[in-house]
């Protein structure tokens, strides 16, 4: 009988401690008191607030030139390392002519051949046009037949035609000549605008492919400095809310003693989409910022977080963004709510309406659940266009009370009364 009594005194040591635990967690629950929650309040008052969309991207120049040879061959001459400042027409390199000076005065030889067959199709020309003109008086006066006239008749407009086809082969020469003579003045590379060498990919000696028949070897970059650009991706759902001339505030990771202000010039229509297919996916669109002050430590590529301020009002009634939530307008449970979400098949109807956004006012140690239209928000407030006036009392915490525990008419007592930092 002993052993019996002492086997029920650890069942009995762990029902106390569920007891305890269960009522430690009740008053957690209700914030000490069965009947109360304990919330935190603010008042609605009046600021600026200014809708922003982040994004992140990387610095660019406004001009950036990719400088390769049309001619193919060896750097014989590099006039320019990276980092160096080059003037407009500027000699940047040298490629060996030698195998384009071969091939042009093969051409030469090719037009001076030409304007000597020009000179012997004219002979024949002439000849042909005189025995032409015999045989007409000839066929006049009956001494030759009609088949002989018209043997020289076809034999002059036969020189007629080579003569013509000569000429066109000389004037095919020159301009094979002159695209050659191009070809040796394009072995001399100069830099087609002012900038800065931002990128050197040859090195003296090295061979390089041009780009008469293919893609070509890039030897140089060579970059306008003096405007810059962050270019940065904004999410699919932000884009909508961008528009050129919108301000923006930089930040670089390279330079983070200074905040850049900058302007949205530019706007992708074309999505860029990333992990495509999977959970992953990603659809950002391009979004181009002109940097309005320069700084000489700017370089190309430089990593950056921009903040583009799409909105701004002034003055407008505003809570913090904890103290709007959504309820929803029927109990749930309610059979009729249950079949206005779902149809006949079970499935949640298309296009039904989002919950209402409410705020909580407190009166009287009761909440009040009041809906309210929002507006624009920025990271710590959100704007409130109807449904609450400046100095009303509103609950703003804590994140708990007020997404869940909250209901209209609940009884709450207050902490304290933090007004939101300005």
């Amino acid at each position: 009988m002993g052993k019996k009594r002492s086997s029920k005194k650890p069942l009995i040591i762990s029902l106390i401690i569920a007891l305890v635990l269960i009522a430690i967690l009740a008053a957690m629950f209700f914030g000490g008191n069965g009947k109360h929650i304990n919330v935190l309040v603010s008042n609605v008052e009046l600021r600026t607030i200014t809708q922003t969309v982040s994004a992140v991207g990387k610095i660019e120049p406004e001009t950036e030139v990719k400088i390769s040879s049309q001619t193919s061959g060896e750097v014989i001459f590099l006039g320019v390392k990276e980092g160096d400042t080059v003037k407009l027409k500027q000699l940047l390199a040298r490629i060996n002519p030698d195998i384009v000076e071969t091939q042009l005065e093969q051409v030469r030889a090719s037009v001076e051949s030409a304007k000597i067959d020009v000179d012997a199709r004219l002979a024949e020309k002439e000849r042909a046009s005189n025995d032409f003109e015999r045989a007409k008086e000839l066929y006049a006066k009956k001494f030759i037949s009609k088949q002989e006239f018209d043997m020289s008749k076809s034999a002059y407009e036969t020189a007629f035609a080579s003569h013509k086809a000569a000429i066109s082969r000389v004037e095919q020469a020159k301009a094979t000549l002159r695209q050659y003579e191009r070809s040796i003045a394009r072995t001399s590379i100069f830099s087609p605008i002012s900038g800065i060498v931002t990128a050197l990919s040859v090195e003296l000696g090295e061979k390089v492919v041009g780009t008469e028949m293919m893609m070509g070897t890039e030897m140089m970059r060579v970059s306008d400095l003096s405007i810059m650009n962050a270019v940065v991706d904004v999410d699919e759902n932000d884009i909508v809310l961008v528009k050129k001339g919108d301000t923006t505030l930089i930040e670089i990771d390279a330079i983070p003693d200074k905040i850049f202000k900058g302007k949205v010039i530019e706007i992708g229509h074309s999505a860029k989409t990333s992990s495509l297919g999977t959970q992953d996916q990603v659809t950002n669109f391009s979004v181009k910022v002109r940097l309005l002050e320069q700084d000489p430590r700017l370089r190309p590529g430089m990593s950056c977080n921009v903040e583009i301020q799409t909105a701004s009002h002034y003055n407008v009634p505003s809570v913090p963004l904890q103290a709007v939530t959504v309820r929803e307008t029927k109990p749930f449970g309610d059979e009729q709510h249950k079949a206005d979400e779902s149809d006949d098949n079970g499935k949640k109807e298309f296009g039904a309406k989002r919950p209402p956004s409410v705020v909580f006012t407190i009166e009287n140690g009761t909440a009040k659940m009041v809906t309210v239209e929002t507006g624009i928000s920025d990271k710590g407030f959100i704007e409130i266009v109807s449904g609450l006036k400046q100095g009303q009392k509103i609950i703003s915490g804590s994140y708990q009370a007020v997404s869940k525990l909250l209901s209209d008419g609940a009884k709450v007592r207050v902490d304290s009364l933090k007004a939101p930092k300005k």
